[in-house]
Order: structure tokens, then sequence, then C-alpha cells
């Protein structure tokens, strides 16, 4: 287990980049059973006044914490995780979409510690606000 004394505020624990296809929005609608016409038909999405077909909200929130699982090496450590949507992550039909999350030791407390998200797409930030709270030893 990763020890408080190891974590130091700001540090860098993680990142990646993950490409998301029309494909990756369709799987995950039926993992979740989210088939909101939003994530896979760009007329349905233009009529309701959005830039195009849109990446699940869950599915963004999930992608961004996974990002810490092997650095944590036991997703169970993880005790509390929010984000607040702030931008859409449009799924382009041609070219897809990347997602870009690093994580940062932002405050170490004794027994936890908390870790902030910045999840980005297109150089705007997506989530805000993304926090995740672990245990530490």
């Amino acid at each position: 287990m990763i020890a408080v004394a190891e974590l130091t505020v700001g540090e860098v624990v993680a990142e990646r980049s993950v490409h998301l296809t029309r494909e990756s929005l369709v799987r995950y609608a039926g993992a979740s059973g989210d088939f909101n016409p939003i994530h896979y038909r760009d007329d349905v999405a233009s009529s309701v006044g959005l830039p195009g077909v849109l990446a699940h909200g869950m599915l963004t929130m999930g992608l961004a914490v996974e990002t810490i699982v092997p650095w944590l090496g036991d997703a169970g450590r993880i005790v509390e995780y929010g984000a607040r949507f702030t931008r859409p992550v449009v799924v382009d039909p041609e070219t897809g979409a990347d997602v870009t999350v690093v994580a940062k030791v932002g405050a170490v407390d004794e027994g936890t510690a908390r870790i902030d998200l910045t999840v980005t797409h297109a150089d705007t930030t997506v989530l805000g606000k993304a926090q995740v709270r672990i245990r530490v030893a």
C-alpha cells in the first residue's frame, strides 16, 4: 500500500490518453444500457442543439478514474469519487476523440489522500473538480 510519506502534493502519479470512436460509444451503450441516441446519431444530437454525438458522461468519468488504478494496485482503495461535467466530449464519426487524463496528488491527510484528475479533450477541460479520495497507509 502507498504510504503517506511517499506522496507529495502536486506530484503526477498517473496519466494517459484514451482514443474514443463511435464504436467505443456503441460498446459502452451495450454495457451500460444507455441507448440515448445523442450518443450515436448525429441528426438527433443536432436536433437538440448539441455540436455532435457525445461520449457518455459516465464513460468519461470511468476512464478518468481508471487511470489511477494501476498506480493504486487495488481499485478497492478508492473511497470516494466525484466530478462535474463542464464540457461534452464530441466524438467525430471519422477521427473520434482523444481524452487525456492527468492525476496529481491534491492533498494528503492521515489515512487518505486526494487525487485531482485533469480531464481534457481538444485542449478543453471536460470534467471539473474531478477528485478521488483514496486510502493510504
